[in-house]
């Protein structure tokens, strides 16, 4: 079993800066793509950005370099630093990973998702 584990959410005022992080944990898996998407109240979950493990990282156009998406490979984790942040930035953020399995052979690769992290952000 993989789990993905997010921390660094919470309350920023506008202009302020938060900086969210993904461990996967588990046993006998190896991760592609690591990445985070945000939700909205009302709204679609929306992608932001997502690394490869060779560190090549794509945006949204939408962020115009507000967020730096980055990863730790020898920690399986994946960071998300949020700067000059807008209260539209205000939403649930996911982290998300494709992962495969090894279960005497390689499965996969398969979605996996973290629980999810509030980020308010006030004007």
């Amino acid at each position: 079993q993989v789990q993905l584990v997010e921390s660094g959410g919470g309350l920023v005022q506008a202009g302020g800066s938060l900086r969210l992080s993904c461990a996967a944990s588990g046993s006998g898996f190896s991760i592609n793509t690591m990445g985070w998407y945000r939700q909205a109240p009302g709204k679609q979950r929306e992608l932001l950005a997502i690394v490869t493990s060779a560190g090549n990282t794509n945006y949204s156009a939408s962020l115009t370099g507000r967020f730096t998406n980055s990863r730790d490979n020898a920690k399986n984790t994946v960071y998300l630093q949020m700067t000059r942040q807008k209260p539209e930035d205000t939403a649930t953020y996911y982290c998300n990973a494709l992962i495969r399995l090894y279960i005497g052979y390689w499965k996969g690769p398969a979605d996996y998702w973290g629980q999810g992290t509030q980020v308010t952000v006030s004007s």
